[in-house]
């Protein structure tokens, strides 16, 4: 049985205005990640990377075409309806962690859950669940600069997760790590994807993580294209 679409990009167009004449980044992208999925995005600085995972998130507007997620078009919706969407269905991981620097480390994964609406206790709970799934638990109580790369890396991985979303999407989560915690770093987001039917596009220059991946893909032309 084929596995099921959780993302779906359809004929997406992106353009920016460049003085007098429009640039054109994606060019009619066709892109599907399924449930269980970890795909790898390598891609050249300026291909449009940045752009295609920011149309993905609905961060951004496509500008032709539409993005389908978890079945439902959302492309047009309204600015309101986007940003629910992101909170519940997305989960971001970047380069850099971007933790709250005044925050434990469970305060930080505990933060989407409680915005989300859950309890402070079972926000807690399933904080810890990721902690300890990631093996850094017994740094719970940890603020961010108490942390190494590695951890800190970890925590921004369980805060992404913890509403548990249809997708991840990382831009070079592993950028900042050197070689041996980056691949620590991607053995835990591995093991989370699988376990948890996660559907994980992921921004990498890293070509030993990425020949790790179920495939890879790249940007040519303003098109997604096998490797």
């Amino acid at each position: 049985m084929a596995a099921e679409i959780v993302l779906e990009l359809r004929a997406v167009e992106r353009h920016y205005e460049q003085g007098q004449r429009k640039l054109t980044i994606l060019n009619g992208v066709d892109f599907t990640l399924s449930k269980g999925e970890m795909v790898a995005l390598v891609a050249p600085s300026g291909t449009g990377k940045s752009t295609l995972l920011h149309t993905a998130g609905l961060l951004e507007r496509p500008d032709g075409g539409d993005v389908i997620l978890g079945g439902r078009a959302c492309g047009r919706l309204s600015d309101d309806d986007r940003t629910a969407i992101r909170r519940n269905d997305i989960g971001f991981v970047y380069q850099f962690h971007h933790l709250l620097p005044e925050f434990s480390a469970v305060e930080n994964i505990m933060m989407p859950q409680m915005v989300k609406g859950l309890r402070a206790d079972e926000a807690r709970a399933r904080a810890m669940q990721l902690l300890d799934y990631m093996q850094i638990a017994k740094r719970a109580d940890h603020r961010p600069a108490e942390l190494s790369g590695g951890e800190q890396q970890r925590v921004a991985i369980a805060r992404a997760v913890a509403n548990a979303p249809l997708v991840l999407l990382a831009d070079e989560p592993t950028g900042n790590l050197d070689p041996t915690t980056a691949h620590y770093v991607f053995d835990a987001l591995s093991a989370l994807v699988r376990q948890s039917g996660l559907a994980a596009l992921i921004a990498t220059h890293n070509h030993d993580l990425a020949a790790r991946m179920d495939r890879r893909v790249t940007i040519s032309d303003g098109h997604v294209v096998p490797l």
